[in-house]
């Protein structure tokens, strides 16, 4: 699987929110260095288990309707009368 990657956007965003995370939370001045190694472990180590988590949610939905699909089409079914 390739690694993940995110647009330049994406990324100055979330090295923006690290830098004020670490402001905000423990009161530490990062750069910007500091904040895209914060990200690139994240993306490394963390990223890969969130994707693998939404996977499972999205077969689980997939499967749910699935079922529903296949209850309608069983009540779509139509009955032989009987014969007399």
């Amino acid at each position: 699987m390739p690694s993940m990657k995110l647009g330049k956007e994406q990324r100055d965003q979330a090295i923006q929110q690290i830098q004020q995370f670490f402001e905000n939370e423990r009161g530490e001045a990062i750069g910007e260095l500091a904040a895209d190694g914060v990200l690139d472990f994240f993306m490394s180590h963390i990223a890969p288990h969130v994707y693998n988590q939404a996977l499972s949610d999205c077969r689980h939905v997939v499967s749910q309707r699935m079922i529903s699909l296949e209850d309608d089409i069983y009540a779509l079914e139509q009955k032989a009368k009987a014969s007399r």
